[in-house]
């Protein structure tokens, strides 16, 4: 099943994308994310028969997942894109972390400071957790999935290189575009085997798939639960192939009135512009 999360004037309000159009069910947005696997049970004998359905178009949307407990992120995933990068892949996970404030939702602009000058994208999977994890082995990892989607990792590099730390170049508002649907995890049964890609002003910069992973999304989570405990609702960003703009020789970065747009196989396409602040 494919989710939504949109604006009304009565708040958000949870959906269900199918066949192109978008149906409003009763269960909130709150307690969908922090029922997590369990909530699924409330939608085993959907069809689909509403009395008021929307396109995709028609609706306000949200980041599809509003008020995650977490939002970790894996750097430096992908093999090529450790090598474009000038940097040895690394012997484990490099986790780092967005904040709720860099949340946006598909086709909502980007304001960008004057000062950010530096601006890269990044098209990644996303993965939703489904249910409390604590020291979970990596066969058993992905049955704690919720589902899947797209995430664009934006990144303003001279911040996230200031220092030791990445988190200022990282978590800037608005740069966490995530949706515009969670796609429930039976319907990706490998997500090793999915073609990711980035267009950015509609030329093709990233072309890869998932299977370029240096760690699996199940060893990300495997890690990452090592270390904390994850939630239904969390949010984990794995990694970003080869053809960011800090790869490149020239390093035009990104400026107020370009777009991105990620597209992963069968999570369809986030696509979000940036606008002077």
């Amino acid at each position: 099943m494919k989710f939504i999360t949109y604006q009304t004037n009565q708040g958000l309000k949870l959906g269900i994308f199918e066949n192109g159009h978008v149906s409003e069910v009763s269960l909130s947005v709150k307690d969908f994310y922090k029922g997590g696997l369990d909530s699924l049970a409330a939608f085993r004998n959907w069809r689909g028969q509403v009395a008021t359905s929307w396109t995709l178009q028609e609706v306000r949307l949200t980041s599809v997942v509003p008020d995650p407990g977490k939002i970790l992120c894996v750097g430096l995933n992908y093999r090529k894109h450790a090598r474009e990068s000038g940097m040895a892949e690394p012997a484990y996970p490099v986790l780092f972390s967005k904040f709720n404030n860099a949340l946006t939702a598909a086709g909502a602009p980007i304001p960008i400071s004057a000062e950010w000058k530096e601006i890269d994208y990044e098209a990644e999977l996303a993965v939703v957790i489904g249910r409390k994890a604590a020291n979970i082995s990596v066969a058993e990892a992905l049955d704690y999935v919720l589902g899947y989607c797209c995430a664009n990792d934006l990144s303003e590099r001279e911040r996230q290189f200031r220092s030791g730390q990445w988190l200022l170049g990282k978590t800037l508002d608005g740069f966490c575009p995530l949706g515009p649907y969670l796609v429930t995890a039976n319907e990706i049964p490998d997500p090793q085997s999915l073609w990711i890609r980035g267009w950015y002003n509609d030329e093709l910069r990233q072309d890869s798939s998932t299977a370029d992973m240096i760690f699996s999304v199940a060893e990300i989570i495997a890690y990452a639960s090592e270390n904390m405990t994850l939630y239904p609702g969390d949010v984990i960003l794995t990694g970003t192939p080869e053809g960011v703009i800090f790869g490149t020789e020239e390093k035009l970065y990104m400026k107020p009135g370009d777009t991105f747009v990620v597209e992963i196989e069968n999570l369809g396409r986030l696509e979000n512009k940036l606008v002077e602040a």
